[in-house]
Protein backbone atom coordinates (compact mmCIF):
# COMPACT_ATOMS: atom_id res chain seq x y z
CA UNK A 1 0.00 0.00 0.00
CA UNK A 2 1.53 3.36 -1.05
CA UNK A 3 1.92 6.13 1.63
CA UNK A 4 -0.24 9.26 1.06
CA UNK A 5 1.62 11.04 2.55
CA UNK A 6 5.65 10.38 1.36
CA UNK A 7 4.11 8.13 -1.62
CA UNK A 8 6.51 5.09 -0.49
CA UNK A 9 5.23 1.76 -1.55
CA UNK A 10 5.56 -0.27 1.90
CA UNK A 11 3.80 0.40 4.51
CA UNK A 12 3.15 -1.96 7.68
CA UNK A 13 -0.37 -3.05 9.29
CA UNK A 14 -0.36 -1.76 12.62
CA UNK A 15 -4.37 -2.89 13.44
CA UNK A 16 -6.96 -4.89 11.86
CA UNK A 17 -10.63 -4.82 12.48
CA UNK A 18 -13.66 -6.50 11.21
CA UNK A 19 -16.54 -3.79 11.09
CA UNK A 20 -19.86 -3.34 9.47
CA UNK A 21 -21.18 -7.03 10.23
CA UNK A 22 -18.04 -8.66 8.74
CA UNK A 23 -18.69 -6.88 5.69
CA UNK A 24 -15.43 -4.99 5.81
CA UNK A 25 -12.15 -4.80 7.33
CA UNK A 26 -10.65 -1.58 8.31
CA UNK A 27 -6.41 -1.61 8.74
CA UNK A 28 -4.70 1.10 10.59
CA UNK A 29 -1.10 1.43 8.40
CA UNK A 30 2.01 3.33 9.14
CA UNK A 31 4.70 4.13 6.24
CA UNK A 32 8.09 2.42 6.78
CA UNK A 33 10.26 5.74 5.49
CA UNK A 34 7.98 8.58 6.74
CA UNK A 35 6.11 6.93 10.11
CA UNK A 36 3.04 9.23 9.26
CA UNK A 37 -0.03 6.77 10.13
CA UNK A 38 -3.29 6.26 7.68
CA UNK A 39 -6.21 4.41 7.66
CA UNK A 40 -7.82 1.80 4.69
CA UNK A 41 -11.13 -0.11 4.13
CA UNK A 42 -11.35 -3.73 2.58
CA UNK A 43 -14.74 -4.57 1.32
CA UNK A 44 -14.85 -7.74 -1.32
CA UNK A 45 -16.03 -6.12 -4.64
CA UNK A 46 -18.54 -8.12 -6.47
CA UNK A 47 -18.74 -7.82 -10.44
CA UNK A 48 -22.66 -7.45 -11.26
CA UNK A 49 -23.32 -10.26 -14.03
CA UNK A 50 -24.96 -9.33 -16.46
CA UNK A 51 -27.61 -11.60 -18.62
CA UNK A 52 -27.68 -11.20 -22.48
CA UNK A 53 -31.90 -11.69 -23.41
CA UNK A 54 -32.72 -12.99 -26.77
CA UNK A 55 -33.32 -9.48 -28.45
CA UNK A 56 -29.69 -8.86 -27.16
CA UNK A 57 -30.67 -6.66 -24.29
CA UNK A 58 -28.76 -6.46 -20.97
CA UNK A 59 -29.88 -6.71 -18.10
CA UNK A 60 -28.40 -7.45 -14.57
CA UNK A 61 -28.68 -11.15 -13.41
CA UNK A 62 -31.95 -10.76 -10.92
CA UNK A 63 -32.26 -14.46 -8.28
CA UNK A 64 -36.27 -13.39 -7.85
CA UNK A 65 -36.98 -13.55 -11.40
CA UNK A 66 -34.89 -17.03 -11.73
CA UNK A 67 -36.90 -18.18 -8.36
CA UNK A 68 -39.73 -17.02 -9.63
CA UNK A 69 -39.79 -18.77 -13.06
CA UNK A 70 -38.87 -22.22 -10.99
CA UNK A 71 -41.37 -21.56 -8.64
CA UNK A 72 -44.11 -21.35 -11.26
CA UNK A 73 -42.87 -24.49 -12.41
CA UNK A 74 -42.89 -26.68 -9.35
CA UNK A 75 -46.33 -25.31 -8.33
CA UNK A 76 -48.81 -27.76 -7.24
CA UNK A 77 -45.70 -30.53 -7.30
CA UNK A 78 -44.06 -32.32 -4.12
CA UNK A 79 -40.87 -29.93 -4.62
CA UNK A 80 -39.50 -28.61 -1.43
CA UNK A 81 -39.19 -24.54 -1.55
CA UNK A 82 -35.45 -25.74 0.13
CA UNK A 83 -34.91 -27.44 -3.08
CA UNK A 84 -35.82 -24.91 -5.09
CA UNK A 85 -33.72 -22.47 -3.22
CA UNK A 86 -30.65 -24.77 -3.69
CA UNK A 87 -31.28 -24.85 -7.46
CA UNK A 88 -31.27 -21.14 -7.72
CA UNK A 89 -28.08 -20.62 -4.86
CA UNK A 90 -26.65 -23.09 -7.24
CA UNK A 91 -26.70 -21.54 -10.51
CA UNK A 92 -26.33 -17.89 -8.65
CA UNK A 93 -22.77 -19.36 -7.13
CA UNK A 94 -21.64 -20.93 -11.01
CA UNK A 95 -22.20 -17.64 -12.02
CA UNK A 96 -20.66 -15.49 -9.94
CA UNK A 97 -17.32 -18.46 -10.20
CA UNK A 98 -17.47 -17.94 -13.82
CA UNK A 99 -14.62 -15.95 -15.16
CA UNK A 100 -17.68 -14.38 -17.77
CA UNK A 101 -19.33 -10.94 -16.77
CA UNK A 102 -21.88 -11.65 -18.80
CA UNK A 103 -24.28 -15.00 -19.77
CA UNK A 104 -26.80 -15.85 -22.28
CA UNK A 105 -30.15 -16.38 -20.91
CA UNK A 106 -30.15 -19.07 -22.37
CA UNK A 107 -27.49 -20.34 -20.43
CA UNK A 108 -29.40 -20.26 -16.95
CA UNK A 109 -32.89 -21.62 -19.06
CA UNK A 110 -30.50 -24.78 -19.70
CA UNK A 111 -28.76 -25.19 -16.02
CA UNK A 112 -32.36 -24.47 -14.38
CA UNK A 113 -33.81 -27.24 -16.82
CA UNK A 114 -30.99 -29.52 -16.13
CA UNK A 115 -31.38 -29.34 -12.23
CA UNK A 116 -35.19 -29.90 -12.50
CA UNK A 117 -35.38 -32.75 -14.82
CA UNK A 118 -32.90 -34.30 -11.78
CA UNK A 119 -35.50 -33.65 -9.16
CA UNK A 120 -39.22 -33.42 -11.15
CA UNK A 121 -39.91 -34.13 -14.35
CA UNK A 122 -43.24 -32.66 -14.53
CA UNK A 123 -41.74 -29.67 -13.30
CA UNK A 124 -39.33 -29.75 -15.86
CA UNK A 125 -41.42 -29.59 -18.52
CA UNK A 126 -43.26 -26.83 -17.44
CA UNK A 127 -40.16 -24.92 -17.55
CA UNK A 128 -39.09 -26.03 -20.96
CA UNK A 129 -43.03 -25.37 -22.52
CA UNK A 130 -42.04 -21.79 -21.57
CA UNK A 131 -38.23 -21.02 -21.69
CA UNK A 132 -37.91 -23.08 -25.14
CA UNK A 133 -41.79 -21.34 -25.89
CA UNK A 134 -43.09 -24.34 -28.11
CA UNK A 135 -44.78 -22.89 -31.04
CA UNK A 136 -46.97 -26.14 -31.08
CA UNK A 137 -48.23 -29.45 -30.11
CA UNK A 138 -45.98 -31.49 -32.15
CA UNK A 139 -43.19 -29.30 -30.75
CA UNK A 140 -44.24 -30.15 -26.99
CA UNK A 141 -44.77 -34.04 -27.40
CA UNK A 142 -40.79 -33.98 -29.50
CA UNK A 143 -39.71 -32.84 -25.62
CA UNK A 144 -41.66 -35.22 -24.17
CA UNK A 145 -40.40 -38.07 -26.15
CA UNK A 146 -37.20 -37.24 -25.81
CA UNK A 147 -37.65 -37.05 -22.09
CA UNK A 148 -39.28 -40.64 -22.15
CA UNK A 149 -36.00 -41.67 -24.58
CA UNK A 150 -33.65 -40.84 -22.00
CA UNK A 151 -35.14 -42.67 -19.62
CA UNK A 152 -35.28 -46.22 -21.25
Amino acid sequence: MKCPYCSFQDTKVTDTRVIDDGEKVRRRRECIKCGMRFTTHEAVEIIPILVIKRDKSREPFNRNKLLSGLFRACEKRPVPIETIEGIANSIEIKLQNSTAHEVKASVIGEMAMASLKQVDEVSYVRFASVYRQFKDVNSFIEELNKLVKKEQ
